[in-house]
């Protein structure tokens, strides 16, 4: 279990926090070797209903940002706990960031260790916010850490999108990873989304690969990096 009673916050968002009942499992994402771990994704999984009916119930009230602060906060907590040595990837909302107090205390809490070790990926939903993008990417690059565009090819986050975002890393749905192998269709679209994100430098992330074809194939492709039940379920 996460607890936040202890952290320097503000009083209103720590009583918050305190409704809050969850746990963090981890996925790593996994080098074109499958073996060599590039960073570990933290997954919210709330102790008393599903992650997205968690999400829903913020959402109707407004009130998403405190799931953000639980999320960098008690992600950070697990992934220090558990001792990883690689990168973590911590999820957030496309509309939603810390505040610059937060931030601060986030940084003043954690150290100068977590600098370059943080991947911040942005989600697919519930909507896009500029304003708030761009308070995320100065505070991210402030210490030396990447942007992610996850779920690329669903929701909100398409090739207009990242040309707007211009993140280090872009994660491909799977609904363009399943079945890659024998989809000719599918086998011409990622390898253009392949070439053209490696021609603005950015590393692309298979996920949700579930059968060794398709690991294999996009192997063969030149992505270079996975994520998904055939290399490691979230533990």
């Amino acid at each position: 279990m996460i607890y936040y009673d202890h952290l320097p916050l503000d009083k209103k968002i720590l009583k918050a926090l305190g409704e809050l009942s969850i746990n963090y499992v981890f996925q790593p994402i996994f080098q074109p070797d499958g073996k060599t771990v590039y960073s570990w994704e933290a997954l919210m999984r709330p102790t008393e209903k599903p992650v997205l009916e968690l999400i829903n119930d913020y959402m109707k009230t407004d009130n998403l940002h405190v799931l953000e602060v639980a999320t960098l906060f008690g992600a950070m907590q697990a992934y220090v706990l558990r001792g990883y040595t690689e990168r973590v990837s911590i999820n957030s909302f496309p509309n939603d960031c810390l505040t610059r107090d937060e931030a601060e205390v986030f940084f003043e809490y954690f150290g100068n260790s977590i600098r370059g070790m943080m991947i911040i990926e942005n989600l697919e939903y519930p909507y896009f916010s500029y304003e708030v993008w761009k308070e995320k990417k100065r505070s991210v690059k402030a210490m030396d850490n990447l942007l992610s565009a996850d779920d690329f090819g669903s929701g909100i986050n398409d090739m207009e999108r990242v040309d707007i975002m211009g993140p280090d890393i872009v994660k491909l749905d799977r609904e363009l990873i399943s079945g890659i192998d024998h989809d000719p269709a599918k086998q011409n679209n990622v390898t253009r989304l392949v070439l053209e994100f490696h021609s603005k430098n950015i590393l692309v992330v298979a996920e949700g690969v579930e059968e060794k074809e398709e690991f294999d194939y996009l192997v063969g492709l030149g992505v270079d990096l996975f994520q998904g039940y055939y290399l490691a379920r979230p533990a």
